[in-house]
């Protein structure tokens, strides 16, 4: 049986490349990327064959004419590099994705599959922070957190104990890209916008097909003016939780309760469930937390190391 060497879970935050020069808690931030730059190392000594990156997509590759609940890239995967991201075609790993998606689909967890995937920094941030200079194949798998209905947390923990369980003898990493807190001036319902910056976003979402870049100018600009919103307390208390190995809890929460305490952005947490999960909820260490305003997030990092776990 394929055997889950290494689970890590990151924020990102495109601000990360474009603002840095205007980040005010310096210190804060350093310990963020110095924290990335462990996790990378971690990976490397991992010795993986392929990296499976959980993450969510910001519309510049799925879009409201069509998003599934779980999305795997088996074919060709394309990175949008937008606000200084990867951007291309990506190393794959597609006989192990379909492996993976036959797997996930006959144990009674439906996956839907993209044979030319285009990822955005949900995904490509992972890429760039944490796989830099490893040479490793990568298998995306797309978690719709932002248009309403999302899956279920429990879902979220299903897909990540089966992902355990997918045959063959590769070594994998898992990686959770998003969260921790954060609010984005995103619409609670897509189909009820109020005022024109959330009207212009759901046209956005949309009406992007192929031509993504067109909205792309007006949408940051929405996002770099919002005002930041992060729940410290919540972010503790879940890192807190990862290291006592005790995250399934999280997965009796409904997506309203989750918003409540962590924000609209929060949502993407289920990408370190789903991680997690793969990793039989094991003890894990945090790397780095701060809450980061210029960057609109609770900035976390941390690993599940079975290695660390059996000693």
């Amino acid at each position: 049986m394929t055997e889950i060497v290494l689970g890590v879970g990151a924020s990102h935050s495109t601000l990360m490349n474009t603002h840095w020069d205007q980040v005010v808690h310096a210190d804060r931030a350093k310990a963020f990327r110095d924290a990335l730059s462990e996790a990378r190392q971690a990976i490397s000594d991992a010795r993986p064959d392929v990296v499976v990156i959980v993450g969510s997509n910001h519309f510049r590759g799925f879009w409201l004419d069509l998003i599934p609940s779980f999305t795997l890239g088996v074919g060709e995967v394309i990175a949008s590099g937008e606000s200084g991201t990867p951007k291309g075609p990506q190393k794959t790993d597609p006989v192990f994705a379909q492996t993976l998606a036959t797997h996930l689909v006959e144990g009674g967890t439906e996956v839907a599959i993209s044979a030319r995937m285009q990822i955005d920094h949900g995904q490509s941030h992972a890429i760039q922070y944490l796989l830099d200079g490893i040479d490793v194949p990568v298998v995306p798998l797309v978690v719709n957190v932002f248009a309403q209905p999302l899956p279920t947390l429990a879902r979220c923990v299903e897909l990540g104990e089966r992902l355990a369980t997918v045959p063959g003898d590769q070594r994998v990493v898992v990686i959770a890209s998003g969260g921790l807190s954060h609010q984005l001036p995103w619409p609670s319902d897509w189909t009820d916008p109020d005022g024109e910056d959330e009207a212009f976003l759901v046209e956005a979402w949309l009406n992007g097909r192929g031509e993504w870049e067109r909205y792309d100018q007006r949408r940051r600009e929405i996002i770099v003016a919002a005002r930041p919103t992060i729940f410290p307390e919540f972010d503790e208390a879940f890192l807190s939780d990862l290291e006592r190995g005790e995250l399934r809890r999280y997965a009796a929460m409904t997506s309203a309760e989750l918003e409540a305490v962590a924000g609209n952005g929060g949502q993407e947490l289920r990408t370190w469930l789903v991680m997690a999960a793969a990793l039989g909820f094991a003890a894990g260490r945090r790397l780095a937390y701060a809450p980061m305003p210029e960057w609109l997030t609770g900035m976390g990092a941390a690993v599940i190391d079975p290695s660390e776990v059996r000693r």
